[in-house]
């Protein structure tokens, strides 16, 4: 029989137990991240409301559209993670398309085609940085203002139609495979490792991480933070050319407003994923996350037959529950 002293030891050893099991739980919930737990969520529910949601094709269908909006959200990651925003990017994509395409059928070469888009990518980059770098001028405005050039630019040069006929190479960067692997994945992968190693095995990543967390030690240091900050805008452009390949090929010509919005999803994604919009925190395999799961929830409400502003409107609710759980996981 226990006395009262055992059965407040034994309390102690079960309280302790418990306590034990409800920390690891904690500790195993704050290693996930956030974006991990959606995407199971959303595939869960999905796959019991909507029986064609777990096919092969529909799978295969959700990585290929999600290539496209990795491409944007990637460098997006860095720019957010230097305090920045690019809301250029879905109008300069367009833009970029009726180039490639327009290029493209003017001399038969689709080399010329996307070396003409990635030029003009690489400009918007340079001028969003530019104008972000040598005049302190907040992202925000500064990409505001791009956005709408780009899409007039688009609308102007493709004369409110859309630009047809492009070879079929180029159908291939989007319809072809290498090894039994579609060419987007190829493209998504490479452009992944070559911004991995950047952010994390260069001193560029470095000076990424210092210019939202600590902009003052790279003064210091006497590395110009104007020049990083164009070369991390200069990158988004580039990327952005490379997915103008990939969806021209995609919609078989230039669309002066196929990818306006886009720019919407990679901002979601990139948040979704856990980067903070302050103090330089987050990672690109957070992102890679986010990206599957805006994709799924995208698709899912597409087999749902649901409206482009429900979709919207998901995807925004999603973000700020994503903020919130993000907010309060880092107070606890």
């Amino acid at each position: 029989m226990l006395d009262a002293t055992d059965s407040i030891a034994t309390g102690d050893r079960r309280v302790g137990a418990e306590g034990t099991f409800v920390s690891k739980i904690t500790a195993f919930s704050g290693v996930v991240p956030g974006a991990a737990w959606l995407l199971a969520l959303l595939c869960v529910v999905f796959s019991v409301v909507t029986p064609d949601f777990l096919s092969a094709a529909n799978l295969r269908n959700v990585l290929l559209q999600g290539t496209i909006l990795l491409l944007l959200a990637l460098p997006m990651t860095l720019i957010i993670l230097t305090e920045g925003l690019d809301l250029s990017m879905g109008a300069a994509l367009s833009l970029c398309t009726v180039v490639l395409a327009a290029v493209q059928i003017a001399t038969g070469s689709v080399l010329l085609g996307f070396a003409a888009a990635l030029l003009v990518a690489l400009a918007i980059g340079l001028l969003n940085g530019a104008l972000i770098a040598a005049f302190d001028l907040p992202p925000f405005v500064v990409t505001l203002g791009t956005l709408g050039a780009a899409q007039g630019l688009a609308l102007v040069a493709a004369e409110g139609r859309n630009t047809m006929g492009v070879a079929e190479g180029l159908r291939w960067f989007w319809d072809g495979s290498l090894l039994g692997i579609a060419s987007p994945l190829w493209m998504a992968a490479l452009v992944w490792a070559v911004m991995h190693t950047l952010l994390y095995h260069s001193r560029f990543g470095t000076r990424v991480f210092a210019l939202g967390g600590n902009r003052e030690a790279l003064r210091f240091a006497g590395i110009s933070v104007k020049w990083s900050l164009l070369w991390v805008y200069a990158l988004g452009g580039a990327c952005v050319g490379l997915a103008a390949l990939l969806m021209t090929a995609r919609v078989n010509g230039g669309h002066p407003t196929a990818a306006i919005g886009l720019e919407f999803d990679a901002i979601a994604a990139v948040a979704v994923g856990g980067t903070a919009f302050e103090r330089g925190k987050g990672s690109l395999g957070g992102t890679v996350l986010g990206v599957l799961a805006v994709g799924v929830m995208r698709n899912g409400l597409n087999l749902l037959s649901m409206p482009s502003s429900v979709q919207v409107a998901a995807v925004g609710v999603v973000v700020i529950a994503a903020l919130w759980v993000d907010a309060a996981r880092g107070r606890s």
